[in-house]
C-alpha cells in the first residue's frame, strides 16, 4: 500500500498516513497549549465566570432584599395612612361633638333669652293691664257717678261718697263675676 515512487531518491510520502515527526511536534505543540490553557486561561475564565455568577446572584440578592425593603416601607405606608385616616375620624368626630356642644349652648342660650323677653313681656303686660284697670275703674266710676246723678236726681259731688260708692259697686261686680 505504500507507494514509492522513485524520483531523485526522494521518497512519496502518503497523504492518508502522517509524518511521524508531525505527530511528534503536533504532539507536543498540543500538550503545550492545553498546559497554557489550564494555567492561565481556564483558571481567568474560571474567576470571569464565577465574578458573573456573583453579580448576577448578588444583584438578585440585592433585588430581593429592595423587593423586601420596598414591601417593608409600602407596609408602613399603609400603617401610617390607616393612622391618618384614624386621627382623621377622631378630629372630625371631635369637631362634630363640639359643634353638638355649641349648638346646645346657642339653644340654651336663646331659650334663656327668648323666656327672659317673655318674663319681660309678661312683666310689661300686667303692668300696662294695672294701668288700665286703674283706668277704667276711675272712668268707669265717673260714669257711673254720672248715670247714677241722672237717674236719683241728686248730685254725689261728695268725692269721699263717690268713691266708696264706687268701689262698693266694683267690688260687688268682681265677686259677682268671680263666682
Amino acid at each position: 500500500m505504500f507507494f514509492l515512487a522513485a524520483e531523485g531518491g526522494e521518497t512519496t510520502h502518503n497523504p492518508i498516513i502522517p509524518v511521524w515527526e508531525e505527530i511528534v511536534v503536533g504532539g507536543i505543540a498540543f500538550i503545550v497549549l492545553c498546559f497554557v490553557l489550564m494555567k492561565f486561561v481556564f483558571p481567568r475564565m474560571e474567576q470571569t465566570f464565577q465574578a458573573r455568577v456573583d453579580a448576577i446572584e448578588g444583584g438578585i440578592k440585592r433585588a430581593e432584599a429592595a423587593q423586601a425593603e420596598a414591601n417593608q416601607l409600602l407596609e408602613q405606608y399603609r400603617a401610617q395612612l390607616a393612622e391618618a385616616r384614624t386621627d382623621a375620624a377622631k378630629i372630625r368626630d371631635d369637631a362634630r361633638a363640639d359643634a353638638e356642644g355649641i349648638r346646645q349652648d346657642i339653644l340654651a342660650k336663646a331659650r334663656e333669652e327668648s323666656d327672659r323677653v317673655i318674663a319681660a313681656g309678661k312683666e310689661q303686660l300686667a303692668a300696662e293691664r294695672a294701668t288700665i284697670v286703674r283706668e277704667l275703674r276711675t272712668e268707669v266710676g265717673t260714669i257711673a257717678v254720672d248715670l247714677a246723678s241722672k237717674i236719683v236726681g241728686e248730685s254725689l259731688a261728695d268725692e269721699a261718697r263717690r268713691k266708696g260708692t264706687v268701689d262698693r259697686f266694683l267690688s260687688g261686680l268682681e265677686s259677682t263675676g268671680a263666682r
